[in-house]
């Protein structure tokens, strides 16, 4: 019992520190949105992406030594030095007055975001392996730091900025982060206990990488990319796009971002519980499925089309003797035509339609006195398509592919420790590599394609190609090993 209490504690410390560093490493997506909004810092939208993945970028490419590092020395050491770098890194961010300040600040406390591969290993050494899904799950809950960050840093920034009359006030906030670090790492420290498998400390380089020739680890990497990387990307990218989309403010903004990123890290749990219950892989074919469904949901932009429609053709040939807006006369032969509507209706459809709305209507396309033949065009077709991409739809979608992509972490995680169980550090850490890259990578993507076609649903349509791409090389890997294996020990192993 005492054991298990222990182990409890740990997990729930781990979490909470999980937590902290994850507000810290998604910082920049309010903080850099806030500055560039105010023109205290004035970069372009390529800028932006990257001043967003920076942090992300260091979190990711340090995962994997640090979870060696864990390996090594266990977590506790590991976990503090993590810490206590970031908080020290994020403190001196507030004295940036650059785009290259900012870049250097956000390599530096990205170190928050290696946080993962510590509590991964970490973790999982307090539990057998019939629960770690579910504690690895638990763990993930961490993931939510980022919602607290896109739901009180706006509020934050506007007290520190006397509501933006005071714009020097900004830099209280990355020194809020750190002393909320600090004090983490404190707690952390008096509530822990070490504790690390001694075969590890002797393991060499080379040995602790071995686990990496093996194709399952990248393909797991590609899953954490979309359900993890993107996670990343997008609670941060749905802040500009909400202000941008939407005009909302940036306080409603981080309201609304927090919609997608809080529950996604609390359902985490229940993801590692269903891969506990139901295994990995069935739990996988749901979130890659939801996933490409829903994200190709999103994809149509708003739009205002006008195209060419139905028209009307003379069914014979004659002179035309009168031309009105609902009918042409072509000799003794009147031809009805669909009159336009009377006033544009754009702005009664402004935030009440789900689905598109089509308008047709006609127009003349002859003069009176004109002599036509058989077959030529006598009035014009024309379409208009409206679609405002309502925002309150927009958000249910954004929130059930939170909630899946949430699911998603914790049943790629799920498979490490059964595939790897000496290896969990290191496996775990380069797919958070993998994954983390996405939360790097991505933000830059979603600027360069905003920038080349001028829309912001192009990150939907790029995370519906990764989600399918996925899902089509899980089934082509997993529809061969059931031939090369008993169906029996296939649904057992749950994989």
């Amino acid at each position: 019992m005492a054991e298990r209490n222990l182990a409890n504690r740990i997990l729930l410390m781990n979490t909470l520190a999980f937590t902290a560093c994850f507000a810290v490493w998604t910082m920049y997506g309010v903080l850099i949105t806030f500055l560039v909004d105010n023109r205290v810092l004035q970069i372009d939208k390529a800028q932006i992406g990257w001043l967003i993945g920076v942090p992300v970028l260091t979190g990711s490419l340090m995962r994997l030594p640090i979870g060696m590092l864990t390996e090594k020395y266990g977590g506790k050491p590991v976990y503090i030095g993590v810490m206590l770098f970031a908080a020290i890194s994020v403190y001196l961010t507030s004295f940036a007055n650059s785009f290259t300040g900012f870049l250097i600040g956000g390599l530096c406390f990205g170190m928050s975001g290696a946080a993962f591969a510590v509590g991964i290993a970490f973790s999982s050494k307090w539990f057998p392996r019939e629960r770690q899904g579910t504690a690895l799950g638990i763990f993930g809950m961490g993931n939510a730091g980022s919602a607290m960050t896109t739901l009180l840093a706006p509020t934050l920034l506007a007290k520190f900025t006397n509501g933006a009359k005071d714009l020097e006030g900004w830099r209280t906030l990355p020194q809020v982060y750190a002393y909320m670090l600090l004090a983490m790492t404190v707690l952390f420290a008096i509530t822990t206990v070490n504790r690390r498998d001694p075969d590890e400390a002797v393991r060499s380089t080379r040995e602790l990488l071995k686990p990496l020739k093996d194709i399952r680890v990248w393909r797991f990497g590609l899953y954490y990319f979309l359900v993890f990387g993107a996670f990343v990307a997008l609670s941060q990218w749905l802040v500009p796009y909400y202000l941008n989309v939407y005009g909302m403010s940036l306080a409603v903004a981080g309201v609304l971002a927090s919609s997608f990123s809080f529950p996604s890290g609390v359902i985490r749990a229940l993801g590692g519980w269903a891969s506990d219950k139901y295994g990995a892989r069935s739990t996988m074919y749901w979130v890659l499925g939801s996933c490409a469904i829903l994200f190709l949901f999103l994809v149509a932009p708003r739009m205002d089309i006008r195209s060419p429609g139905e028209g009307i053709m003379a069914d014979r040939a004659g002179t035309v003797t009168d031309v009105q807006p609902g009918q042409v006369t072509v000799g003794e032969k009147v031809y009805s035509l669909k009159v336009a509507p009377s006033t544009p209706d754009d702005s009664k459809m402004e935030g009440a339609l789900i689905w598109p709305t089509f308008q047709s209507w006609q127009e003349p396309a002859v003069v009176p006195g004109q002599a036509i033949k058989k077959k030529e065009l006598v009035a014009r077709g024309v379409t208009h398509v409206f679609f405002q991409a309502n925002v309150w739809v927009f958000t249910v979608l954004v929130f059930l592919a939170g909630i899946m992509m949430g699911v998603g972490k914790a049943a790629v995680y799920k498979h490490i420790p059964e595939y790897f169980p000496h290896d969990v550090g290191v496996v775990g850490g380069i797919v958070g590599v993998i994954g983390g890259l996405g939360g790097f990578v991505c933000p830059i993507l979603f600027g360069y394609l905003l920038k080349l076609t001028g829309l912001w649903t192009t990150c939907w349509l790029f995370l519906g190609i990764l989600s399918i791409v996925c899902l089509i090389w899980m089934h082509l890997v997993i529809s061969r090993m059931s031939k090369n294996q008993p169906m029996e020990t296939e649904a057992k192993s749950g994989r």
